[in-house]
Parts: C-alpha cells; structure tokens; sequence
C-alpha cells in the first residue's frame, strides 16, 4: 500500500509503466489486477466478461447502500439485471429522457441567465460550483420532482457526505484479520448520514404516494416509476423501499459529480486552447445560428463539438477507473487469475498510451474527425465501451446506466457555454491550471473561476 499515493489512477499508471501493462499485487492481504493496455482490456472485460461482473464489496458503501441492495454495488443476480434494464428503459432510457428535456431546458436556461448576468456586471464565477448546482437541480427534478427548496438542499449536501464518506479507505476491505471489526471507525458516522437520508427518502415517498392519489396529470418522475412498480403485483420482480432508495441514491451521486466534471475540463482545456474554441464556436454559429440558443437535438450535426467532448473524456475520464471483482478462475494475458481478484482497468492510462494515441498529451479534438473514428452522425456512439482505448462509462453489462443522459447535457451544456460567452481567467499566463486531487471521479484540484463576456449581440432570449 506504500506505493499507491492519494491520486490512485496516476499510482496505478506509474507501476505500469514500471511492470507492464499487466500487473498482479497485493493491497493488504486483497489479491488485485492492474490492467493498462486496450488489448488487456478486452481481454479483461469482454472475452471474460462473464469473470467480471461484479464490484468488490466495500464496507462503508455496503452499508450506505441498504447491504448493496441499489444498482451500482449489487452483486450479479436476477434482482440486479432487473434493476438494470429497468435503468437503461424506464428511467434512463431514450423515451424517458425525451419525455424530461423540457426540465433539463429549463434549468440550463436558468443557469445562462445566472452567466449572462455575471457578464454584464463583468464579475467572475466559479463556472464548476455554478455547473453542480444545475445538474443538482436537473437530477432533483428528473429523480423527486423537487427544486431548490430546503429538503432538497439537505439532500444535496447529505449526498455530499456520502461522497465524501465512499472515498475514505476502510482497512476491514484490505486485511483479513480485520474483517470482523466491520466499519471500524466509521460506524457512527455512516449510521448519522444513512439516518438522515432515511428521514428524507421516507417522506419523498409518502409524499408521492400521496401524489398519486390526486391523479393531477403531472409528469412521472423516477420516484413516482420505482413506487409503481414495486406496489405492481405483476412486476418480473419485487423492488423494495431499500431497493428504492439505493437506486435514488445512485441516480444523485452518479450526476452531481460527474456531469459538472466533464463540461468544466472541456472549459478548462478550450481556455487554454482558443484556437480550438474559435473553431467551435464557429461551427455552432454556422449551423445553429446567433438568434437562438443551442438545443440538445442540434449537438448531432456539430461534429467538432462532439470531438471536443470525446477528447475531453479522453484526457479526463470522469471516472479514471473500473474497477470489477471476479467470481471464478480465468486466464488473461496467458496468466491464471484466480476468483476473488480485484481488477482495476486504468481508463486514465489507457487514454494516454502513445503506442494508441499520437502526441497522447496534446488536447487535439481533430484526432476524432479522422474516418477511423466517424460514424455518421452518431459519432458518440464509440464513446458506450465498445472501442477499448476510449472507455468514459466503462463497457459490458456494468457499463455506467447514465451514459445517454451525460452524452445527452454534456455536450449541449458545453457547447451553450462556448456560444454565449468568451472566456477569460485573470491569471497573468491566461491559462487555467490543470492540477488534479485525490478522489474516485476525477477531480478538479482548484476551482475554475472565469470570467464571461457575452459574445452574442443582441443576446437571444433566454
């Protein structure tokens, strides 16, 4: 564990580049596999995908999620593939997310007049904390029909415990012999935040329950569909309120981090590079216009924009690492790996492997022009796991569920954010630093603040 300093995936990629791209270890007495190269990776996660489908089981997330009863920790059971398909059609499919684009318009049109304001009164803003409250209210009302009111802000803030819980390493995971201590230190606080997120759940779900009584004509959120669904008699499988709440719990902490991540290194990295911005913003003058506000429906037919975002998740993979546990014996690389072996695929490295990728560090949104990496329109289809040096949202049957709603708001908020205003940092260089810190999402060391100027006059009505 002496070698594996607080940014892990930069740890992982250093003893690769020292080992090889396949390197099996040892944290504590937990047997894991380091997988670092594309072929590696397929090997890992496709050819043995059926090794892989499960993550290792965490003490402190264990707990928060109800035993693992939501999504994202539940091992692999028909309970599990029920939950998922339920994700990828009901709640997170393309009817669903068709059926909310008016909410998500909304918010984003909110968050433009906050940044239009800012303009003219030439102040600067923390464009990162402006972009966690828009998904926050984006993820609240798609999830509990909730805005910005006190109990949502109390579970905003609760949901930030929680992440901030995850992140904090329980050594009952790495050492045998402290198995039966369970959360060791960090029972009470996890009994206080899962308490109080209780509190909460329990009321939002006697309050749509309520709701649904009245039969008012309203839009179903998430909640209004899992209560549905767990009180049909007839469902293929029986959803509890744990199961309810681990899901709930999984739609916020997945949004509220990632999403804002995403668009504010795409930001970052076209401050610094304003040939590039120039160039979009070109391309949505051309095609959208300067009358309007560009719409998620208009991202399709703006290729530099979706390599822009490709080229961002290359660089800055919201999540630098997946992370799987397998369930039986398997061969990768011509090596047994045994059951019980915790494999991490280093997303981060695989994006930056110069036997892959030309000049791997250079931010070059012109690389996914090229025919190898255009299909039609759909050019961010390559983006859902199937290409193994480019892997964002994971691959296989536990590939991240919100990938059509990240690949739905990042590039449209992106791509707002660079049609509306130029940019500017009061550096002396100009430039927004890159510096990351330790955390599982890639996490942005420095806020970014900015400072915005309307580039569009008259600016179109918001």
């Amino acid at each position: 564990m002496h070698l594996l300093p607080p940014i892990l995936h930069k740890s992982l990629a250093n003893l690769s580049n020292r080992y090889g791209p396949l390197f099996y270890f040892y944290i504590g007495s937990k047997p894991c596999l380091l997988v670092s190269s594309h072929e590696l990776a397929k090997e890992a996660l496709f050819d043995n995908s059926t090794c892989f489908l499960n993550r290792p089981k965490l003490a402190n997330l264990d707990y928060l999620t109800y035993g693992s009863a939501d999504m994202a920790m539940a091992p692999y059971t028909p309970l599990w593939k029920f939950m998922r398909k339920l994700s990828m059609t009901q709640l997170l499919g393309t009817r669903a997310l068709d059926r909310l684009n008016p909410l998500r318009r909304e918010e984003i049109k909110r968050f433009i007049k906050i940044l239009q304001e800012k303009a003219e009164a030439g102040e600067a803003v923390d464009i990162g904390a402006e972009l966690v409250r828009l998904t926050n209210n984006i993820t609240l009302r798609m999830l509990l029909s909730r805005y910005e009111d006190e109990e949502a802000d109390q579970l905003q803030k609760l949901i930030a415990e929680m992440n901030g819980i995850v992140t904090k390493v329980n050594l009952s995971d790495y050492f045998w012999f402290l198995k039966s201590f369970g959360l060791l230190g960090f029972r009470k606080r996890l009994k206080d935040v899962r308490d109080r997120f209780d509190i909460l759940m329990d009321k939002f779900i006697l309050e749509h329950k309520e709701a649904r009584k009245k039969d008012d004509g309203r839009i179903k959120d998430v909640l209004d569909i899992l209560i549905d669904i767990s009180e049909d008699e007839d469902a293929e499988m029986k959803l509890t309120n744990d199961n309810i709440k681990g899901l709930i719990s999984n739609y916020l902490t997945g949004g509220t981090d990632s999403f804002p991540l995403m668009i504010c290194w795409g930001l970052a990295e076209l401050i610094n590079h304003p040939e590039v911005m120039k160039k979009a913003q070109n391309e949505i003058d051309s095609v959208v216009g300067r009358n309007r506000i560009l719409e998620e429906s208009d991202v399709e037919n703006l290729p530099y924009l979706k390599a822009i975002v490709k080229e961002t998740l290359r660089l800055h993979p919201g999540g630098p690492l997946v992370v799987r546990e397998s369930t039986e014996d398997c061969t990768i690389g011509g090596y047994d790996i045994p059951g019980g072996t915790t494999l991490f695929v280093n997303v981060w490295a695989l994006g930056k492997d110069p036997k892959q990728w030309e000049n791997p560090l250079e931010f070059k949104p012109e690389r996914f022009l090229s025919n190898e990496w255009r299909q039609g329109k759909q050019q961010l289809l390559d983006l859902r796991g199937h290409n193994f040096n480019l892997l964002p949202f994971g691959s296989g049957r536990r590939s991240c569920p919100g990938a059509s709603l990240a690949l739905a708001v990042v590039p449209a908020v992106l791509g707002i954010v660079i049609q509306c205003f130029d940019w500017k940092v009061d550096d002396k260089n100009g430039r927004v630093t890159m510096e990351e810190k330790p955390g599982i999402a890639l996490l942005r060391a420095h806020p970014t603040v900015c400072r915005p100027d309307a580039r569009l006059s008259p600016f179109p009505s918001v």
